[in-house]
Formats: C-alpha cells, sequence, structure tokens
C-alpha cells in the first residue's frame, strides 16, 4: 500500500494527537506511546487500558476494561502516571487538555467539564464511537454505524447533525482531518465538504479496524491482525 508504511508491533486500538503524539494499547491491555522513531517504534508505559485518546498539546487519558477512566500525568509523577478520574465510560478521546469526550457501556455521551471532582457533563444522543480534536471538532458514530458532527456549540436544541456515510470507527485531527472505518474495514476520509457528489468521504486503500488522526494531518491505522500503519498519502511517492 503505497498510501502508509508499515510500523513495527501489533496494538488493538491506536490514537494520534499530532505526528509525536501516537499512542495504542494491545489486546493484552499493555500500554505504549510512539517513541518518533520506527526503528524501535513503541516504549511501554506501565498500566493497563483498553482505549486510549490523545491531544495534540499532550494530554492522553485512557479506559480500562473495568471502564474506569485514567488521565495520563507521567510527564509531571513518573511514579505515578495514571490519575484515576470518577466516571464510567467504554470509549474516549482527548482532542486537547479542554477537549475530552467519551461514550459509556449504554451509549451515553459525556463531555469532560475541566473539572475533576464534578468531571462529567452528559450530551443528549447516543454513540458507540467518538472522536474529538484540539479545535473543539467532535464526531460521533452509533451502535447503527451513522454518523454524525457535534454542533451543540451552534444549536444546543439539535446537537448532532447527520452525515451521509456508514462508518463503525472515527477519528478526528481537526475540522478538516476526520477519518472512519465502515463496518467492512474499508478506511474513508472526509471531503470536507457534506453535500460533495452526495458522498462526504474518500475511499482510501487498505483495510482497519481502528484509525487515528492528529490535528497536523497524521493518520494511523490498524488491522484484523493488530499491524499498524502510518500515512504517507500526503507525502510524494
Amino acid at each position: 500500500m503505497a498510501d502508509w508504511v508499515k510500523v513495527a508491533g501489533g496494538l488493538s486500538a491506536i490514537s494520534a494527537g499530532s505526528r509525536t503524539t501516537v499512542w495504542g494499547v494491545n489486546a493484552g491491555s499493555a500500554i505504549y506511546r510512539h517513541t518518533n522513531y520506527d526503528a524501535t517504534p513503541w516504549q511501554n508505559i506501565p498500566g493497563g487500558l483498553s482505549d486510549i485518546g490523545a491531544g495534540s498539546d499532550g494530554t492522553v487519558w485512557g479506559v480500562n476494561s473495568g471502564n474506569q477512566i485514567f488521565r495520563y500525568t507521567g510527564d509531571q509523577d513518573s511514579a505515578n502516571p495514571w490519575k484515576g478520574i470518577s466516571g464510567s465510560l467504554v470509549r474516549i478521546d482527548a482532542g486537547s487538555r479542554t477537549n475530552v469526550w467519551g461514550v459509556d457501556s449504554a451509549g451515553a455521551i459525556y463531555r469532560y467539564t475541566n473539572y475533576d471532582t464534578s468531571p462529567w457533563t452528559k450530551i443528549p444522543g447516543g454513540l458507540s464511537d467518538i472522536g474529538a480534536a484540539a479545535d473543539g471538532t467532535v464526531w460521533g458514530v452509533n451502535g447503527g454505524n451513522q454518523v454524525y458532527r457535534y454542533t451543540g456549540d451552534q444549536d444546543s436544541a439539535n446537537p448532532w447533525v447527520g452525515v451521509s456515510g456508514s462508518l463503525k470507527r472515527i477519528a478526528v485531527g481537526s475540522r478538516t482531518n476526520v477519518w472512519g472505518v465502515d463496518p467492512a474495514g474499508s478506511i474513508y476520509r472526509y471531503t470536507n465538504n457534506d453535500a460533495s457528489g452526495g458522498n462526504p468521504w474518500i475511499k482510501i486503500p487498505g483495510t482497519a479496524t481502528d484509525i487515528a488522526a492528529g490535528a497536523d494531518g497524521t493518520a494511523w491505522h490498524l488491522n484484523t491482525a493488530g499491524e499498524i500503519y502510518r500515512y504517507t498519502g500526503d507525502q510524494p511517492s
């Protein structure tokens, strides 16, 4: 695949805030941070998570198999790299320190309040996966693979606008860097035009189970074997 370069390792979930902030977890819940050096690409971080979200400013959040929520503090305290935050989520994403969203086991949507003592505001709607960007952009998909973009900052009465397409995973790096994976594993990139020929998505070569998108245009994906790929389609072949 000319559009993707394979990176050594094996992961089950991946998140990219930027080219230099890429995190993942493997099937055994081990946590890894990309070293920014493909020859020895991954550094193991203490802890165990089932999903992870990395922001462009270095913010990282995760949830474990018990739906407990954690924020990475290893840059402040290496002995205790994760701080538990009250709540229960199965999916989480962090665009930045102040734009963190999650979905619980019932599909309820939560937004971080930026205040740990009462950390979550429930947002109307129901989703199975969510993507949050540093610029405030948020997209989600529901259990029926329908696609939505958050517009609650513009219209609180109708906080989600449906976007045509069918996706089971979504990742948002910015308003103009949105990627998704459909139920068959096909990879799509948003055209930045909801009505472009009736299809707002461009199909990108490859098959994936999870996808990651950064604020700077970075994108990564994982396939069914847990193999790891970084997008290079925006660079000369």
